[in-house]
């Protein structure tokens, strides 16, 4: 059976070239001094390279008149002629330098606030986000910039320059007619390229949809590496792309096609021109109007305008598919972050560490509620424990503590503070935690141990994964803590990654520790080890404990009962079992399958 992945081509997006072109602005406001010169520097090479025709032309009417300064003349404006052209290549070039740093430091700038941006935006964003596809828009968007700047300074302004300087030349000197045709030629060359390249984006639009969804589908293939295996799939995830790949191809090779009917039309529209200006020319010159050596000037002036502006198609569309794939960018800055900080957000102020929850309501949606009034309290210093089934909003108690979403009813306080009054920096420092899933940097082990608290010693690093049970463990190692874990930390097991964890949140030092399911991935024997190693680092800490296992909470001053958002039960582990009710129920539950494990593993001999 073949994945059903049919693309349907969205409706036409509104483009916002002009909102797209403004965001350059604060990119070249940085070096204004800077583009002002490499300005002057452009001005000064046109008006060099309009010099060169009209030396060109005294030239030929010297050679032509056959004077008695035959000798010296040409000499001397030959020398013009030569200074003129070197004095447009030294200052095209001088612009070039004044412009690179304008150029390459928007790009580090853009790449900064992009990186920035999406660090700000909600945890609701990154779990709907394809990465994949956010990847190529990011690329191209950062490419866009560095094509927008390059071509409006090197290509844009330095033609319109020239044309306003050989407007004035024809006009100043030259019948009307010479200046109507250029205008005519130009703007029916303008016309004709406005009106094909137009058509031609939506070409470029349904590529640029089609290929970051195949970069999104390759990259989510790779990342999902051991499940593709798992199911013996690697042919379904190269059908999978290819047939998005086809309609790509399809696509590119009609925006191929159009572009040669787009550029047959220019080359025909400038050979037109050319060759009605020069029997206007020549016309001239026959009736002794003009001389030979101003037919000279026209001709060159002609040549020095339409290849530019030949160029100019090429660029037009490129600043075309630019704007295109900056649009995407730029949405993206657009969204605002779900979470922000109050206008009057003050930091944190830990004292006693205090945790409150206060007839909490929560939901991801607004049509289904996970959480419903759940209240509870965690003095300072003692663990409080959750447990539930899976589903129960257990482990959303975790993310509305770290404020990734606001609540949507009551409200937690840590030492009476509201958390939505104060900073989210300022939260996050003071909690740590452990949390189910691991996700380590393609990077060494200190490294990522180090992330914690990047400023720690070796010393106390190395006491944190002491106290982890880990320091044996990377001690084995032929690199130490030198090693890469690989992507995502996928050459450790669950649990060295999660004593990774353990490691990390003792380094932290913070008041407040969650553990949700922080023993999930350990072996028994290891999970006593660590058990212990927990309750040290907790003794003088405020606790939240999400665990699945109840025999890893029964020291829990309250556990709390969750069952589908609602609080069903709290109280101590004895106080629990002598209610007979959920938590009752759950803990035989897991000492019959811990028995029936135990007879298990006594038969196969296994301790």
């Amino acid at each position: 059976m073949r994945p059903d992945l049919r693309f349907t081509e969205s409706p036409r997006q509104e483009r916002r070239d002009g909102a797209n072109l403004r965001a350059l602005l604060p990119y070249l406001w940085e070096y204004r001094g800077r583009v002002l010169l490499a300005l002057g520097c452009l001005v000064l090479a046109k008006v060099a390279n309009i010099g060169v025709p009209l030396t060109l032309k005294q030239i030929v009417d010297r050679l032509d008149a056959h004077q008695q300064t035959v000798v010296l003349l040409p000499v001397t404006l030959l020398l013009a002629y030569g200074a003129l052209k070197l004095g447009n290549a030294l200052f095209s070039e001088l612009r070039d330098v004044l412009f690179a740093r304008v150029r390459y430091r928007a790009m580090r700038r853009l790449t900064l606030r992009t990186l920035a941006h999406l660090h700000d935006l909600s945890l609701r964003f990154h779990l709907e986000r394809k990465t994949g596809a956010i990847s190529r828009d990011l690329e191209r968007g950062a490419r866009s910039l560095s094509t927008l700047l390059n071509y409006l300074a090197f290509s844009i302004l330095p033609v319109a320059v020239e044309f306003l300087l050989a407007a004035a030349v024809l006009l100043g000197g030259y019948p009307p007619l010479f200046t109507l045709i250029i205008l005519g030629s130009v703007a029916a060359y303008v016309a004709f390229t406005l009106a094909i390249t137009h058509w031609r984006m939506e070409h470029r639009h349904l590529m640029n949809r089609l290929e970051s969804q195949a970069g999104n589908e390759a990259i989510e293939s790779l990342i999902n590496y051991e499940t593709v295996k798992y199911f013996g799939n690697e042919d379904w995830e190269l059908r999978r792309c290819d047939v998005t790949l086809a309609a790509w191809e399809n696509s590119a090779v009609l925006s191929q096609t159009s572009m040669s009917v787009l550029n047959f039309g220019q080359g025909a529209i400038i050979a037109v021109g050319v060759t009605v200006m020069m029997v206007a020319a020549a016309t001239q010159v026959a009736a002794g109007s003009i001389t030979l050596g101003d037919l000279v000037l026209v001709n060159a002036l002609l040549l020095q305008l339409f290849i530019p502006l030949n160029f100019l198609g090429i660029v037009y569309r490129q600043i075309k598919y630019a704007l295109v794939d900056m649009d995407d960018l730029v949405r993206l800055f657009e969204r605002t972050p779900e979470i922000r900080d109050a206008p009057a957000a003050t930091d944190l102020r830990v004292a006693h560490g205090e945790l409150r929850f206060d007839n909490v309501r929560f939901g991801y949606q607004s049509d289904r509620q996970i959480l419903f009034d759940v209240s509870f309290s965690v003095p300072p210093g003692r663990k409080l424990a959750v447990v539930g089934a899976s589903g129960a909003g257990k482990s959303t108690l975790a993310r509305l503590l770290f404020r990734f979403y606001d609540v949507t009813g009551g409200r937690i306080l840590i030492d009476g503070q509201d958390l939505r009054a104060v900073t989210q920096r300022s939260l996050r420092a003071a909690i740590g935690i452990v949390p189910q899933d691991t996700v380590l940097f393609n990077d060494t082990l200190y490294y990522n141990l180090a992330y914690a608290r990047p400023d720690a010693s070796r010393e106390e690093i190395v006491a944190a994964v002491q106290m982890a049970q880990l320091h044996d463990f990377i001690a084995a190692l032929p690199a130490g803590y030198d090693t890469v874990v690989g992507e995502r930390g996928l050459k450790l097991s669950g649990g060295e990654k999660q004593r990774v964890a353990i490691a990390r949140a003792i380094l932290k030092r913070p008041r407040i520790l969650i553990f949700d399911e922080a023993t999930s991935a350990l072996d028994s024997r290891s999970e006593q080890a660590i058990l212990q190693a927990l309750r040290a680092v907790a003794a003088e800490h405020t606790t939240l404990v999400i665990a699945h296992r109840l025999s890893t909470i029964v020291d829990a001053d309250q556990i709390l009962v969750l069952d589908h958002g609602w609080v069903r039960e709290q109280g101590s582990h004895r106080e629990l079992l002598l209610q007979g009710g959920l938590y009752a129920q759950m803990w035989a539950l897991q000492q019959r399958e811990q028995a029936t494990l135990d007879e298990e593993r006594a038969l196969l001999g296994v301790e």
